[in-house]
């Protein structure tokens, strides 16, 4: 026993690996956003989605240079990015299952830290966003790294001898924080009270901020603040704003979707169904959630106050994202999740516990309450209902390949990879190229991009907000924005344009549909690929 538990980070580790490794690559459309951006640093463009346009359309500023630099040794503008980000996330899903394990471990709760980290690995909601290409999981890596970094800081304060790794530990929080703003600008819904957290702790405890601590904060995200007003005229991602002026939502459409996110965590409603997995995840989990933090705070009282505000991270980042209403995608619920699992198998832990006292004592067996197996084995039911989501052919069984979550689907990146081969030869640099969805198309082919959400074209914006009634979809393309920008070409999902420009006889006098690819996507009759005429 003592030989398996010396083995099981290394275990859980590969675990982690081998479940990302084996779906390979499932890029997803918008990392296609920011591996263009990699690819023109590299060409010598800057750092830019259109040579020539300064315009900061990605969120993700850290992992775009990474992947720039990591492309810089794998062959420059044709490195391998859907491979290279494969790489980076696997490591940094790895690295925070580690930190799961160890924050169990130190903390007192060993069993809960093993459950998070064994959930985290196969969890779909970590795993589709690693093979996805996407920035989520050094960004959750980062943000898991500084809390831990503080947590164990705090954990030195007082002891003798430890001066030294403590305030190495104080640098390693700010630097990483730091980091994590670079890789996420959403990073202050936990870095601004770990902030707070610090300051109080130095005012109370008399524990002076180190040099190297305010260094390390200040100086990569104040770099990059200067560079950016520099290049772009604010920090701020355009793109933020865009998605402000194009998306059309009901009021409190952004909550409802993050309650059921809430309330199905290990994607309960693929046993259960929906509804009976909401309304059962509605009650469980903050109950579970409010078991953790009194038997945390009943046994361990003299836990690091850095503990704490983790344990508000996932209620402080529903009530950020649930109170402007935006438009909530896929992603958007990961970040969550391993502070979420961690106080949840807490409180699983300790009703378990419990719950075999209780009956050791009714029973008058006193070897029941010792039987600790029989709740680490419980603890694994959550990780096993997440391996329920797991789907040999996750696009159907038309495309065979290797097992992955089923929510790691690309049909569409599909189509639109159908569409740039088609179009890729009739294109030049100077050919502008309209879409709703720019990732996969602007990857694979060398034109210019009107992006007609607006995330990487500022010029799109202004014709934002649509009318209500000429909203199916939330990607639906004003017909102004096509007629004053005349693109050379146009490839869209036909819902995008079905109450706007697709019935305007000025675009079907100037436009000429080219090739359709059929699918149902979104409800959509098909894939068009319209020329200008």
């Amino acid at each position: 026993m003592k030989r398996f538990k010396s083995a099981l980070p290394a275990l859980i580790v590969a675990l982690a690996l081998l479940a990302r490794f084996i779906p390979g690559p499932r890029t997803i459309d918008d990392a296609f956003i920011t591996f263009r951006y990699a690819r023109n640093i590299l060409a010598g463009q800057g750092f830019v989605y259109n040579p020539g346009e300064a315009v900061l359309g990605t969120t993700t500023p850290l992992y775009t240079l990474l992947m720039a630099g990591l492309g810089a040794l794998t062959g420059g503008v044709q490195a391998p990015f859907p491979l290279l980000a494969l790489l980076v996330n696997a490591l940094a899903d790895a690295a925070t299952c580690l930190l799961l394990w160890n924050l169990g471990r130190r903390l007192g709760f060993e069993r809960a830290g093993i459950a998070a980290a064994l959930a985290w690995a196969v969890a779909p909601f970590s795993v589709t966003f690693a093979i996805g290409g996407l920035e989520t999981s050094l960004y959750v890596a980062l943000l898991t790294g500084a809390l831990a970094a503080a947590v164990f800081a705090n954990q030195t304060a007082g002891a003798e001898g430890k001066s030294t790794t403590r305030v190495k530990l104080r640098i390693l929080a700010a630097l990483l924080a730091s980091l994590a703003l670079l890789t996420r600008p959403d990073a202050l819904i936990l870095l601004g009270p770990l902030a707070l957290e610090r300051l109080w702790s130095a005012w109370k405890k008399k524990e002076p901020l180190h040099w190297g601590e305010l260094a390390a904060a200040l100086l990569p995200y104040g770099a990059w603040a200067v560079y950016a007003i520099l290049a772009f005229g604010s920090p701020l991602p355009h793109s933020v704003l865009a998605k402000a002026a194009a998306y059309h939502l009901e009021a409190g459409e952004g909550l409802i979707r993050l309650l059921q996110h809430y309330a199905t965590p290990f994607l309960e409603q693929n046993l259960l169904g929906s509804g009976a997995a909401v309304a059962l995840g509605l009650l469980l989990y903050p109950f579970l959630y409010l078991l953790a933090m009194r038997r945390v705070a009943r046994t361990r009282p003299r836990l690091p106050l850095a503990l704490w505000t983790w344990a508000v991270y996932p209620w402080l980042y529903l009530a950020t994202f649930a109170v402007p209403n935006p438009l909530i995608f896929r992603w958007y619920l990961t970040p969550p999740l391993p502070a979420y699992f961690f106080f949840i198998f807490i409180g699983m832990d300790g009703l378990f516990t419990g719950l075999w006292n209780l009956l050791s004592r009714t029973l008058r067996r006193p070897n029941l309450a010792r039987h600790s197996g029989w709740t680490a084995l419980l603890l694994l039911l959550p990780v096993m209902v997440s391996l329920a989501d797991w789907n040999l052919n996750p696009d159907g069984p038309s495309r065979p390949d290797r097992p992955a979550p089923d929510m790691a689907y690309i049909q569409l990146e599909r189509l639109y990879r159908q569409a740039a081969e088609r179009l890729a030869p009739l294109l030049t640099p100077q050919t502008v190229l309209a879409a709703g969805d720019v990732g996969v198309l602007g990857y694979y082919t060398p034109a210019r991009i009107l992006d007609t959400v607006g995330l990487n074209s500022p010029v799109s914006t202004a014709y934002y907000p649509l009318p209500a009634d000429q909203y199916v979809i939330n990607y639906a393309i004003p017909s102004a924005l096509i007629l004053d920008q005349h693109p050379d070409w146009i490839v869209v999902l036909e819902v995008y344009g079905r109450r706007t420009f697709l019935i305007d006889p000025r675009f079907q006098a100037a436009y000429v549909l080219e090739h359709k690819i059929d699918t149902d996507m979104y409800g959509s009759d098909g894939l068009l690929i319209f020329r200008k005429r």
